[in-house]
C-alpha cells in the first residue's frame, strides 16, 4: 500500500458520505479479519491551515452490500488504524426511544448498551486482555460533535444496539423506553468497543430518523421512512462534520490512548 498523505482522522458513515472529502483517492487494505467494507477514501477537508487528510470508509460497502449484522467490523477499525486513523467519527441513523426524541434530532450518546447476540467483539480471543469500557465514547470527540452541530444536540443518552436487520417489536421498544435508554440503532457495536481495543479515539453523532414502534401508537417503523428522513438532515450533517474532523488537534489529550497501558497483547498492533 502507497498512500501519500497519512490521515490521523476518520469518518465511518452511509452512503450519503461519498462527497465527503476533496482529492480522494482509494486505498486497499488487507488485514488479518478480511478486507474492510469497501477500499477505504483517503482525501482532504479544507482548514484555516490548509487541507487535512482525512479518511472516509462506508461502513455498509459500496451499494449498502452488508447489512448492520455482516459489516465486517474488525477489518474495518484494524484497516483504519493501520494507514495511521487515530480518532474516528461515526454518524449513524436511529430510532428514538423516547417521545421528545422525534425525527431529525441530533444525539451524541455517552453511554452504550449492547443487545447483539451474532457479532464478534474483540480482537483479543487468547489472554487476559480486559480493556476498561464504563465510559464507551472519547469526551473530547464527544464535545467536538455537540459543538459542531447544526442546530444543537442533545448532550448524553443511551444508545441501544441490535443485531437487525429487522426493526423491534412494540414490546422490546417499550421496554428500552421505560429503562431510560434514548436511541436505538443497529451498527454502534461492536464498533465502539473495537475502536477502545485499538486505542483510537470514537464517537458517533446520531441522527434520529423515527421514533421506534412502541413510542408512540402510531404506524410501524418503515425502510422508507428512515432514508427519507435521513435524507433530508445529510447535507447538514455532512458539512457539520467537515468543519468538526477539520477542527480536531492532533493532540489527544484523553484516556483514550492509553486503554492499552499495563496490559500484556497477544500480537503487535498495526
Amino acid at each position: 500500500m502507497d498512500a501519500p498523505i497519512a490521515p490521523e482522522v476518520a469518518v465511518i458513515g452511509g452512503t450519503g458520505f461519498y462527497t465527503f472529502l476533496d482529492d480522494v483517492r482509494e486505498v486497499d487494505v488487507e488485514t488479518p479479519y478480511g478486507p474492510p467494507s469497501a477500499p477505504i477514501s483517503v482525501g482532504t477537508v479544507p482548514t484555516d491551515g490548509g487541507p487535512r487528510a482525512v479518511a472516509f470508509l462506508p461502513r455498509h460497502g459500496q451499494g449498502h452490500r452488508f447489512p448492520a449484522h455482516r459489516v465486517p467490523y474488525r477489518a474495518n477499525l484494524w484497516a483504519l488504524r493501520s494507514i495511521g486513523v487515530r480518532q474516528v467519527l461515526a454518524p449513524c441513523a436511529v430510532g428514538g426511544l423516547q417521545p421528545e426524541l422525534g425525527p431529525g434530532t441530533l444525539v451524541v450518546p455517552d453511554q452504550l448498551v449492547d443487545r447483539t447476540t451474532t457479532r464478534k467483539q474483540t480482537y483479543y480471543d487468547e489472554g487476559a486482555v480486559h480493556v476498561a469500557f464504563a465510559d464507551p465514547y472519547c469526551p473530547r470527540l464527544r464535545k467536538a460533535l455537540i459543538d459542531g452541530a447544526p442546530g444543537g444536540a442533545v448532550d448524553g443518552g443511551a444508545l441501544v444496539v441490535i443485531d437487525g436487520p429487522r426493526f423491534s417489536t412494540r414490546a422490546e421498544s417499550r421496554w428500552y423506553s421505560r429503562e431510560g435508554w434514548s436511541v436505538i440503532g443497529m451498527t454502534g457495536h461492536p464498533e465502539a468497543v473495537l475502536a477502545r481495543e485499538l486505542a483510537l479515539c470514537y464517537a458517533t453523532i446520531a441522527l434520529v430518523t423515527d421514533l421506534d414502534a412502541g413510542v408512540e401508537a402510531g404506524e410501524e417503523v418503515s425502510h422508507a421512512e428512515v432514508l427519507r428522513v435521513f435524507g433530508e438532515h445529510l447535507g447538514s450533517l455532512r458539512e457539520a462534520l467537515r468543519g468538526v474532523v477539520g477542527g480536531l488537534g492532533t493532540d489527544r489529550g484523553c484516556a483514550c490512548s492509553s486503554s492499552l497501558d499495563g496490559l500484556e497483547l497477544p500480537f503487535a498492533l498495526p
